[in-house]
């Protein structure tokens, strides 16, 4: 059992109440938003019913009253060859936008962890239906200013912000991309200028990693993963009461679970993501890949032995959970 210091005992017991919720939802209103807006001048309170959304891949889609964050929102989900053995790194970026609009009617924030084509492609297209602003690295803006999205849109991140919206926060976290059997980073780079529009999925890079910590008024300290590899120092203190955690697709990185689970102090629950076939339609139950199969089933494994008293809830598409 690992050693639980007083104010993560504490805030343990606050929560114990307070269990985690799934509610499914119609599959013509994957998208719909939770609740309502607010009434006006509670700012500093939970605005009304808050709700996350798995959207596949490290996407997610969170609604706090009647405001709307997204993370990573990947929904063309273009086929690669990725899944079959015969990926194409000449694949054209082709933003479905019919699936897309049928997921987003609303957003005002999107969080982007890194640009590579999974987690960042259809991005920009949400930007300019929506309106939001982007945050993501300095070669997320400039991939982001290539596309056309309006400069006033985009904000360049680098880890240490914490960003205050009222009904919620957004600390930014500096982290790292995970490696292949080889130790290298799939795409490398960065863009320090605007590059020419994006064509196919080798033009869109790594650019860097972040994680984010969302911390709602009233509600829960949820930590988003893009990718399976951390730097452990710069998640000291955060202790989120979620945790969502990018499946391993290597085992490169020395005791990944372990050392995530302790770094954020053992969270409450822990949600696996990414580990799902990223190029099949959003339909339940999850269509896996069999070695992506036993790699969730090691890291659940994991979680449980290094963090006994974390809870891991394997998440289905477009349910709508509340912890």
């Amino acid at each position: 059992m690992p050693n639980l210091d007083r104010r993560r005992f504490l805030r343990d017991a606050a929560a114990s109440t307070a269990l985690v919720t799934a509610g499914g939802l119609a599959s013509t209103s994957l998208g719909a938003p939770a609740a309502s807006a607010a009434p006006a001048g509670a700012a500093r309170r939970r605005p009304g019913p808050v709700s996350f959304r798995w959207w596949g891949t490290a996407g997610w889609r969170v609604d706090i009253g009647g405001r709307t964050v997204l993370v990573d929102p990947f929904l063309s989900r273009i086929d690669t060859g990725l899944f079959a053995g015969a990926f194409k790194d000449s694949t054209p970026l082709e933003v479905d936008t019919a699936v897309v609009d049928s997921y987003v009617d609303r957003a005002e924030t999107v969080l982007v962890t890194h640009t590579h084509w999974d987690h960042f492609m259809d991005v920009p297209y949400i930007a300019g239906r929506t309106g939001a602003r982007v945050f993501g690295t300095l070669t997320a803006y400039h991939l982001g200013l290539a596309y056309g999205v309006p400069s006033g849109q985009l904000s360049a991140v680098k880890g240490g912000e914490v960003m205050d919206f009222g009904d919620y926060t957004v600390e930014v976290v500096a982290s790292l991309h995970s490696r292949n059997g080889s130790y290298a980073v799939a795409f490398p780079g960065v863009r320090v200028n605007p590059p020419a529009k994006p064509a196919t999925i080798a033009d869109l890079p790594e650019g860097d990693t972040l994680n984010y910590v969302l911390r709602v008024a009233d509600g829960p300290t949820v930590f988003f993963m893009g990718a399976s590899d951390f730097v452990a120092r710069n998640l000291t203190g955060i202790a989120p009461d979620v945790a969502m955690v990018a499946l391993n697709s290597t085992t490169v990185t020395v005791d990944y679970v372990a050392r995530l689970m302790a770094a954020l102090d053992h969270p409450k629950v822990v949600v696996p993501v990414h580990f799902d076939n990223f190029e099949t339609e959003l339909r339940n139950p999850p269509t896996v890949a069999p070695a992506d199969r036993t790699r969730l089933d090691r890291l659940i494994a994991s979680v449980r032995e290094s963090s006994p008293r974390s809870r891991v809830l394997v998440p289905e598409y477009g349910t709508a959970y509340h912890f």
